[in-house]
């Protein structure tokens, strides 16, 4: 099931990067394996996956103990300071930088164990109370600033999650205000590569508006258990 899952799921980025005129190699198929068991996420890399996508720092901390290979864990969900410790060391991507604290914080643990740790801001583009995220451009301005000064971490770019909802112009919106983030930050001086942005239900939307990273998880594995 899941390599014809796969199969599926490339045919829509094949065919969103034809819609767009971008080469497939831009960007990064994020399988998120949240929930899963073990013998499904070795499934998936069997069938090609390099990078994987947890969302709670405890399972990403217990599965990088297990699960080995070559390939990269991006650590997606919302991180508290306490939990940091948990995807330090496995974790290639970190992508919910949310506040100058917790970049400061994940530069410290970093810095103990020698490494230089890649991580995303993530951007507030909805009205969610839900969704978390840096919201102001002084915010989102001075949080990259600061990521740039400290000698363990590793600016690459940006990330956000769009509400869940099947209005193409609202979520659309969400996407190309990131992207307008990022171009606001390269005025600045600031280059970043990575926009991370586009889930299960609207990846191609976002693949159009310019992501480099899409995080997909019941197109590829169907849907949870969450029992």
């Amino acid at each position: 099931m899941i390599a014809e899952n796969l199969k599926k799921v490339e045919e829509k980025i094949a065919n969103a990067c034809i819609n767009c005129g971008r080469e497939r190699s831009l960007i990064k198929l994020i399988a998120v394996s949240k929930t899963q068991p073990v013998e499904r996420i070795e499934e998936v890399l069997d069938c090609g996956i390099i990078h994987l996508g947890e969302n709670k720092a405890q399972e990403l901390r217990d599965k990088s103990e297990i699960v080995t290979g070559n390939f990269s864990w991006h650590f997606i969900g919302h991180l508290q300071s306490n939990k940091i410790k948990y995807v330090i060391k496995s974790a290639e991507f970190i992508h919910s930088v949310d506040s100058i604290k917790l970049a400061e914080e994940i530069n410290l643990k970093a810095e103990q164990i020698s490494k230089k740790q890649k991580v995303l801001l993530e951007i507030k583009t909805s009205s969610e109370a839900t969704k978390f995220g840096l919201e102001t451009e002084k915010e989102i301005l001075e949080t990259a600033e600061f990521c740039l000064t400290q000698k363990n971490l590793e600016l690459t770019g940006l990330m956000t999650m769009a509400p869940y909802s099947d209005d193409e112009q609202l979520i659309r919106k969400c996407f190309s205000s990131l992207r307008e983030m990022k171009e606001m930050l390269s005025s600045r001086g600031i280059t970043l590569s990575e926009l991370s942005m586009g889930m299960t239900n609207d990846f191609e939307w976002a693949i159009e508006e310019g992501a480099t990273m899409i995080r997909i998880g019941t197109a590829i594995f169907g849907e949870r258990n969450y029992n």
